[in-house]
């Protein structure tokens, strides 16, 4: 059964990560009529019964910006928010999905951080994907919703809920000023690479320091060139001198840094439905074509037809739809 979550298997792949996001599944609908597609929804939710099917076509088939258009419309039409009519008419999995989909991404990435420091113990496989795969502008979004909502911000509340090496690199990468320009000094790609190599390979001990700052503060652009000097430099993938010389949560982290795709382990824990819920919300539109790609290369069958196979009902339709067939 899928147990899926963000993993990168290869450094390299980064290599390959195209510069924008126009890599996925789901894209602003042409001729969209906010409108119509209120009139649908009312029609499907107020109706005797609830019409799911016409719910999956509108909301995994419209932009997320389209949805916050179609949400704003529905509650000044109906007095009424859409995620409430949503909370209303459906329930379990399906329900979930569909208020991800309604929810503004910031909020939705808000809750799902606070969902994993909530409670007993940290959920920090939760917060290395979140915050490994979010853009400065998604990651201040977020923190602004957090402040809004409670009054404090993020950054104390994670200062709280995670240490050591592993809580220095994620508390980085939640203030949300990673470089973020385009332009590569192939010289300055090269002291860094040497300087990995200095940090962890060549020494006795590691210099966990070094590799937090290089990894969490350079641009992706940047690090494509230190892997490929570092390649030169040492005879191990900068990701296998990682593995070699870090271990648990810091780790992860900080080769979740790459490229990031859905991976797949068979468990007999069963599927992971809020985790799959999260990533094929916050990807469908972001790097989706590439994560299905990499899975069908990874396994030798399309996460489509795997998705089909373990998930079912209206859950499982609106999953699919966001994913969309690849062969």
């Amino acid at each position: 059964m899928i147990y899926a979550y963000f993993l990168q298997d290869d450094l390299d792949l980064l290599l390959d990560s195209p510069s924008s996001n126009t890599r996925g599944s789901v894209k602003d609908k042409p001729n969209f009529k906010v409108e119509e597609d209120v009139a649908a929804l009312r029609k499907a939710i107020e109706g005797i019964g609830t019409t799911e099917q016409t719910l999956i076509d509108i909301l995994t088939q419209r932009s997320s910006a389209q949805r916050q258009q179609i949400a704003t419309a529905y509650e000044k039409t109906t007095k009424r928010t859409l995620i409430s009519d949503l909370k209303g008419d459906t329930h379990g999995d399906f329900e979930e999905v569909l208020v991800a989909l309604v929810t503004p991404p910031a909020a939705f990435d808000c809750h799902e951080v606070l969902k994993a420091i909530e409670g007993a113990g940290t959920n920090e496989r939760t917060l290395t994907e979140i915050f490994a795969s979010r853009s400065n502008q998604q990651i201040k979004a977020m923190s602004e919703v957090f402040l809004k909502e409670s009054g404090k911000p993020l950054i104390d509340l994670l200062k709280s809920e995670v240490s050591g090496d592993y809580g220095k690199a994620l508390l980085i990468l939640a203030e949300g000023k990673r470089d973020e320009s385009t332009n590569v000094d192939v010289a300055k790609a090269k002291a860094d690479a040497k300087a990995l190599y200095e940090a962890g390979e060549k020494k006795w001990g590691t210099d966990e320091a070094k590799f937090i700052d290089i990894l969490c503060h350079r641009s992706f652009p940047h690090l494509r060139q230190v892997i490929v000097e570092y390649k030169n430099i040492s005879k191990k993938s900068l990701q296998e001198a990682i593995e070699g010389e870090m271990s648990g949560n810091l780790e992860k982290l900080l080769v979740a840094i790459g490229k990031i795709y859905l991976a797949q382990n068979i468990s007999g824990v069963g599927t992971t439905e809020s985790i799959l819920t999260r990533i094929l919300v916050s990807r469908c539109e972001v790097d989706l074509l590439d994560i299905r790609a990499e899975y069908k290369k990874l396994y030798g069958v399309s996460l489509y037809s795997q998705l089909e196979s373990e998930v079912s009902g209206d859950y499982g339709k609106t999953l699919k739809q966001l994913c969309g067939q690849d062969g």
